[in-house]
């Protein structure tokens, strides 16, 4: 291990390990290495506050030096809530978690496992119906006042089992996708869709398409079989109706409740200066909104069956 190498390990160990990116870095071991490198100072990390600081300062031998404002505010420790009335299931949550502690999945209402989050605030920006808040929960306490070691050891473990499980689902994608292509250079047929849908449907980003657009049909015209393909067509269309008509219910609860809370200087907190990588998450929800008909002013009719794409 080389000097530097063996420096951000020491460094990383005492970072609140949030992994909240407000350091400008896309983690704690990440902004360690900056460190490490002379590409970063130690003031940059918040939730770590002026402990933290303090901690960086007598590792690296250096003077104790204010918290950059530039990075944000040394602050009581918050945690995610989210208002299940108003969760579509969509998902992108999830996906933005980096210690996974949202439960949930497509078309099932999200909930927050208290123990594991680390009130980093990347859950808030993807949000498409803005019904998470970041609720303070530990009083006046800030930094590693209001955080302890053993808590930022479990974080460290459950980012890198989150980081490990993200390595191993893009490996089986590619396999797939390189499976499929080797077939279609072979000129045998493609492996059917399953009841989960192609390969990429697996994906968390592929399972929120599928909610806003009504693509799964409703139990019970997946039951009946024998109906005219009339009569199919006309339930599909109404079970698409159907969802669209939830989805353009919460959306406007939630711009209601948006509206409200901006009124009165309550707000989502850390919507702004965002990573890259939460950015291009929610460029990517507006995308899809626009996409299927669910922009803020839509008025426009439900997708029918035909104008659902097909995926595969």
């Amino acid at each position: 291990m080389s000097e530097v190498s063996a420096l951000a390990q020491r460094i990383d160990a005492l970072l609140p390990q949030t992994q909240c990116t407000k350091c400008g870095y896309d983690g704690c071991r990440p902004y360690a290495d900056a460190i490490a490198s002379g590409q970063a100072l130690y003031n940059q990390c918040p939730p770590g506050g002026a402990e933290g600081i303090a901690r960086l300062a007598k590792l690296l031998d250096r003077p104790v030096i204010p918290l950059n404002p530039a990075h944000g505010q040394a602050r009581p420790r918050p945690r995610a809530v989210i208002d299940e009335s108003l969760c579509i299931g969509c998902t992108l949550c999830l996906q933005a978690c980096p210690v996974d502690a949202i439960a949930g999945a497509a078309k099932l209402m999200h909930t927050v496992i208290e123990d594991r989050c680390t009130g980093c605030d990347l859950c808030v920006p993807p949000c498409p119906v803005d019904c998470i808040d970041m609720v303070p929960v530990t009083g006046e306490r800030t930094g590693w006042d209001a955080w302890s070691q053993t808590q930022a050891d479990n974080a460290r473990s459950h980012f890198e089992a989150h980081q490990a499980r993200l390595a191993k689902d893009k490996a089986e994608r590619e396999a797939r996708l390189a499976a499929r292509a080797a077939r279609v250079a072979a000129g045998a047929p493609t492996a059917p869709a399953t009841e989960h849908g192609t390969s990429e449907a697996t994906d968390a980003a592929d399972a929120a398409d599928a909610i806003a657009q009504g693509a799964a049909a409703s139990p019970r015209s997946q039951g009946n079989r024998e109906t005219a393909p009339s009569s199919a067509g006309d339930e599909a269309a109404a079970a698409a109706a159907r969802k669209h008509a939830i989805i353009q219910a919460a959306l406007a609860r939630a711009r209601q409740k948006s509206a409200t809370l901006a009124a009165e200087g309550l707000g989502p907190k850390n919507t702004e200066n965002v990573s890259a990588a939460v950015q291009a998450q929610i460029d990517e929800a507006e995308a899809r909104r626009k996409r299927l008909g669910l922009a803020t002013n839509d008025t426009s009719p439900p997708p029918t069956p035909g104008d659902i794409p097909h995926k595969g």
